[in-house]
């Protein structure tokens, strides 16, 4: 395959060349792309350099696949050109995620929404790829009513200059603030742009992807998202309810056999899942696993992943793997 990545000087650019090099993707070229200033850059890639290209330059090569990360105003005017040629687009923007015609897809929960077709594939939010991971097996046994999920989300979620503030508020230098407020040693309530209903954008971005994702349109669901001074991973605390009974020990069996998911839930021994045991890790973990003994049918889980990995880079290239797989390129 030939591969772009498109943002491969940023984070989670950086982890999708990680992930396609570890995953052994058939990459026969790799094109890493970027913005203007960083023409000149390189990035090494199985210990060769390679220069980094702009997007009209990329856009005249012969590719196969472009993995998106370079936000949603340059995914909205680049991604379209990159179809219209026959590039599959793998879009880890917000750009496409709620538009009708393109397919909004975890691997584990709905990967039967990609077809040949369909050249822009959108990459869901990280905080909603997890949950839904989680969430879809239990729904297919025991038939899921309603979600209540609080987020605990890194600082990496929001790029490198969040982390180099948390560092500096640790170091006492004075820096370029990213976060209204100071991040080290305090949580905000605060992710992405403020809504008129008085959600953010964030909240509003797990609401309607899990509703897609999933294929429940009328599912009831509510979120609040914090952003904590942590790196590694975004945590959740997700209540359920289900219309069938359910069980500790249905669900710790439904999930053993789900794909992608590691059980860590051993309060005896201080064991369930954190940020930073996820760090670096493609699974989700489930722990903290408890009947919600105030409403019939409900269960409390806690669910931890790393945003940069399966919340992001993991994901693309797990649907890239699966146009390769379905032989939708030739």
């Amino acid at each position: 395959m030939r591969v772009a990545v498109v943002g491969a000087t940023g984070l989670v650019g950086g982890k999708m060349l990680e992930v396609l090099n570890e995953r052994n993707f058939p990459v026969e070229q790799l094109i890493p792309v970027a913005s203007e200033r960083s023409i000149g850059k390189s990035i090494v890639w199985k210990g060769q350099s390679i220069p980094v290209v702009t997007l009209q330059q990329a856009l005249e090569m012969p590719l196969d696949i472009a993995l998106f990360s370079a936000g949603g105003s340059t995914s909205l005017e680049w991604a379209p050109k990159f179809a219209e040629k026959g590039i599959f687009v793998i879009d880890n923007s917000s750009a496409w995620r709620m538009d009708e015609s393109v397919p909004l897809v975890v691997p584990e929960v709905n990967a039967h929404a990609l077809i040949s077709s369909h050249k822009i594939i959108a990459n869901p939010n990280c905080s909603t790829i997890q949950m839904v991971v989680a969430l879809k097996p239990l729904h297919d046994e025991f038939e899921l009513e309603r979600v209540i999920v609080s987020t605990y989300q890194s600082v990496t979620g929001t790029g490198q200059k969040a982390v180099d503030q948390m560092n500096n508020e640790r170091a006492g230098i004075d820096g370029t603030m990213v976060y209204p407020y100071k991040i080290d040693l305090n949580v905000l309530p605060h992710i992405d742009v403020f809504q008129e209903n008085g959600y953010t954008k964030e909240e509003m971005k797990m609401i309607l992807e899990t509703r897609k994702i999933m294929e429940l349109p009328n599912l009831k669901i509510t979120a609040t998202t914090v952003r904590v001074p942590t790196i590694g991973g975004h945590s959740e605390s997700i209540n359920a309810s289900f219309r069938k009974h359910i069980s500790v020990s249905g669900v710790k069996n439904c999930l053993s056999k789900a794909p992608g998911i590691i059980i860590t839930d051993n309060p005896e021994k201080l064991e369930y899942p954190m940020p930073i045991t996820a760090h670096n890790r493609d699974e989700v973990f489930v722990g903290r696993i408890r009947i919600d003994e105030s409403a019939d049918n409900s269960i409390n889980l806690w669910v931890v992943a790393d945003n940069l990995r399966k919340g992001a880079a993991t994901n693309a290239v797990q649907i890239a793997e699966i146009i390769a797989n379905k032989g939708f390129i030739s």
